[in-house]
């Protein structure tokens, strides 16, 4: 017995030392991989990156990982139960291994060769995650049980446990159990009831398999087993048990659901980002705020979606989609995999005609339900035969529908749905506060998921007479008055830098005499524009136009620049048209105002160049720094850069007032609509009708608008600026200046307002009855005249062809 007993001892001491000494050579083989005290306290989290509009609206995020992390003291005691009834019952007593279930997964290990069972505790799966790859190895495994007590060692079970919500992985690239909650609920965690905590506290296992909105079905016979589990082990009452075991599924794709539809702006703030931050930006937590107002961007959506709808509803309907169905021949699961196969436009639904009356047509949508359209839903749409022709107007739904066609519908407030296309024409608006040129809205096309080409940025397109007034401009600062006179009159121009011989012509091919600038800017006279631009010189206007931004470089170097000809984004305009805007001061537009990190601190903080009309200006410390001035704004005093003066207040104002005309008497009347005193503008077409522009502001806010097709057609006979164009620049503006004073851009005290002949420009005579009063600089007043001089006489059409014609389009479209 006692030779037996020494022969025990002795192989035991030889089995405890042999296990001692393979432990400590894995222990030294795998050391390196151990992470050290300071790197398991400063574990950093994938966190995607995070747009957010000025008012802390969300806009987009990017980023391969989903995830919001929390602290412990965020964690519902049900969520927490519910993981530690899945995951690890006894995660509160032991040291970051569970000795006995990591027996039995070795055992299985070794006797199987296959890992078949647990083992892992919460604390083991934290390391595993944070620090190893799941590869099936001894070494990892072992690797993973020294990281998982040292853990234990110096941290405590809460901050293990925070780890380990904020970082496991729950299918649908959502990490984390915040993240979850969001896509499978679009809810936040203190927002979940028992049964849905239950639910997502079941995806670690495998969060495809217990997926609930691929695998609902497993996914319920998990969620039961857990609930069964926190009511056996007392973490529940019967009573929450049964409700919550009862309760239905509700889980459904919640993905990444913005406050605010604005995809061209994300991306704008994207890509720029990216050059500076590379991958880390998607990663690394960051949160950017922009200067978008998200009430003037869902306007901007708004007012972009109807107004290219209303272009498209005008010129006709293109048919039904090219698929058809045989409703007699195609069984049900063909008839509806293929609504199921056309691309729609979020809200709208693809549609089935079933059967048809002369004035309704009942549909299958493919969301499964069926409806009945109603003959106003699509009475509207006349045969498409070309941009300038339609066909007949329909009388009956079989001239529009035959059953078996697939359509697009999209939601309508009174008749539920109406018959829709997809649009081919396109619109972009660009809203800046013209103090700053912090950019408030921006819609880059109809629609950013079918079509990412931002043409607010991207798109160069000639201007059209919407570049007028910068040339106007150009003349009142050279001495020109607003009751200058150019003769509209035939002209030939034999310009060097043009191919041949020019002779431009207005719209309608006549003439109108002699001219006041004034009326030639707000009637858009072509030969006015090119005759004032041959007089100023085009050297010396290039040279002006920088004042607005304009790189001479990128403008025409012939007379074709008076008519707006060369190509530029509407973001160029928009700066250009803000310099009216703001009094004559160049400021920059910009989008991004601050970047901050996962711990709130500040990455970047615009600065940018800003008016200075009540700020305090900084005496400066050398002739190479900006200007700068202490600013109250919303965020408190800043100091900033003052935007330089480029124009002559003078001359800013008379061409702003020259520009309201525009919208009293010109082009623009429709947005008379708005009853605003205080805003100008002007309308832009270019030769035939391929680009269209409308550009206005007052005294704060200056946004621009571009339609046209992508491919430069023609937009259609009867369509201009103020037909395309100024129709959601008004619903824009109309949003964007509710509620607000009236904001004029500041006269100044100098200029002088006589009376002067309409015809002439000259002083009024004494008494004279037709006598208007016009606006000069103390240095351009015309002189008294003698009464006894005759007076200049000339005939000058009180409206152009083109406006009439524009005129009475209008009309009838509104």
């Amino acid at each position: 017995m006692g030779k037996a007993f020494k022969i025990l001892f002795f192989l035991g001491l030889f089995g405890a030392i042999s296990a001692a000494a393979i432990t400590y050579g894995i222990y030294h083989s795998v050391k390196d991989r151990i992470p050290t005290v300071e790197e398991l306290k400063d574990i950093e989290l994938k966190i995607p990156l995070r747009i957010y509009t000025a008012d802390n609206q969300l806009i987009g995020e990017f980023g391969d990982q989903r995830r919001t992390p929390i602290k412990y003291a965020d964690i519902p005691q049900g969520l927490e139960h519910a993981i530690l009834a899945a995951e690890d019952t006894n995660f509160y007593n032991h040291p970051g291994v569970d000795i006995m279930g990591l027996g039995r997964a070795v055992f299985q290990l070794v006797t199987t060769g296959e890992k078949q069972g647990g083992g892992s505790t919460i604390t083991m799966q934290v390391a595993r995650n944070y620090f190893l790859s799941f590869e099936q190895t001894f070494t990892r495994k072992f690797t993973e049980i020294f990281i998982s007590l040292k853990m234990e060692k110096e941290l405590t079970k809460h901050e293990i446990l925070e780890l380990y919500v904020n970082k496991i992985y729950l299918g649908n690239r959502a990490y984390g159990f915040e993240a979850a909650a969001q896509v499978y609920y679009g809810k936040s965690l203190a927002e979940l009831d028992l049964a849905q905590l239950a639910m997502i506290a079941g995806l670690p296992k495998a969060p495809s398999r217990y997926n609930p909105v691929v695998n609902p079905s497993r996914a319920l016979i998990r969620r039961n087993w857990i609930l069964q589990r926190m009511l056996s082990l007392g973490m529940i009452d019967k009573t929450e048990y049964q409700t919550a075991v009862e309760a239905p599924i509700t889980s459904k794709n919640h993905g990444v659901t913005p406050d605010i539809e604005a995809g061209y702006i994300a991306e704008m703030v994207r890509a720029e980002l990216y050059n500076t931050f590379g991958d880390d930006l998607y990663s690394t937590g960051m949160s950017v705020y922009t200067t978008i107002d998200s009430g003037r961007q869902k306007a901007a959506n708004s007012a972009v979606f109807n107004g290219v709808l209303n272009y498209d509803m005008r010129h006709g309907y293109r048919g039904s989609i090219e698929t058809r169905v045989d409703l007699v021949e195609a069984p049900l699961e063909e008839q509806e995999q293929a609504l199921q196969d056309i691309g729609r436009f979020e809200d709208w639904q693809t549609a089935l005609v079933l059967e048809t009356t002369d004035t309704t047509a009942d549909v299958r949508l493919s969301n499964g339900e069926r409806t009945t359209l109603p003959w106003d839903a699509l009475k509207w749409a006349k045969p498409y035969i070309d941009e300038n022709s339609q066909g007949a107007q329909p009388e009956v739904v079989g001239d529009v529908l035959v059953p078996g066609d697939i359509i697009r519908l999209r939601p309508d407030n009174k008749l539920g749905w109406m018959l829709a296309q997809k649009p081919n024409v396109q619109t972009a608006l660009i809203s800046l506060n013209s103090k700053d040129g912090a950019i408030q809205a921006l819609v880059g096309g109809f629609n950013f998921y079918e079509n990412k080409f931002n043409r607010i940025t991207q798109s160069k397109r000639q201007p059209g007479s919407n570049f007028k007034p910068f040339v106007y401009a150009s003349a009142l600062n050279s001495g020109y008055t607003a009751a200058s006179i150019i003769n509209d009159a035939p002209v030939v121009f034999n310009d060097s830098n043009l191919a041949s011989a020019w002779r431009p012509t207005n719209d309608g091919g006549r003439f109108y005499g002699p001219t006041r600038l004034r009326q030639a800017l707000y009637r858009s006279q072509n030969i006015v524009s090119v005759r004032l631009l041959d007089e100023l010189g085009i050297r010396p206007t290039l040279n002006f136009l920088r004042r607005f931004g304009f790189d001479p470089n990128e403008l025409p170097h012939n007379l074709s620049l008076s008519l707006g000809s060369a190509n530029l984004s509407p973001l160029q305009i928009a700066t250009g048209y803000a310099v009216f805007s703001n009094g004559g001061y160049q400021v920059q537009p910009y989008l991004i105002d601050k970047v901050i990190d996962r711990n709130n601190q500040t990455l970047f903080q615009a600065n940018p160049v800003t008016v200075c009309t009540t700020c305090t200006a900084l005496e400066k410390t050398s002739d190479d720094e900006p200007q700068m001035g202490l600013f109250d704004t919303p965020n408190g005093i800043r100091s900033l850069p003052i935007a330089p003066q480029v124009l002559d207040p003078e001359v800013n104002y008379i061409i702003y007032d020259m520009m309201r005309d525009v919208i009293k008497y010109g082009t623009g009347r429709r947005a008379l609509v708005l009853k605003r005193d205080d805003i100008a503008g002007k309308t832009g077409t270019t030769n035939d009708g391929r680009d269209a522009w409308f550009s206005g502001f007052n005294g704060d806010i200056v946004t621009s608008v571009w339609s046209g097709f992508d491919n430069s057609s023609p937009l259609g006979r009867g369509e201009w600026g103020g037909s395309v164009s100024l129709p959601p620049w008004i619903d824009y503006m109309r949003y964007a200046l509710n509620g607000t004073q009236s904001s004029f851009v500041t006269k100044p005290s100098s200029l002088v307002t006589v009376r002067i002949d309409p015809k002439t420009g000259e002083r009024a005579l004494p008494g004279q009855s037709d006598a208007i009063f016009e606006i000069f600089r103390q240095g351009n007043v015309p002189p008294e005249r003698d009464i006894n001089l005759p007076a200049f006489n000339n005939n000058v059409s009180n409206e152009s062809e083109e406006e009439q014609q524009e005129d009475n389009a209008l009309e009838n479209l509104f």
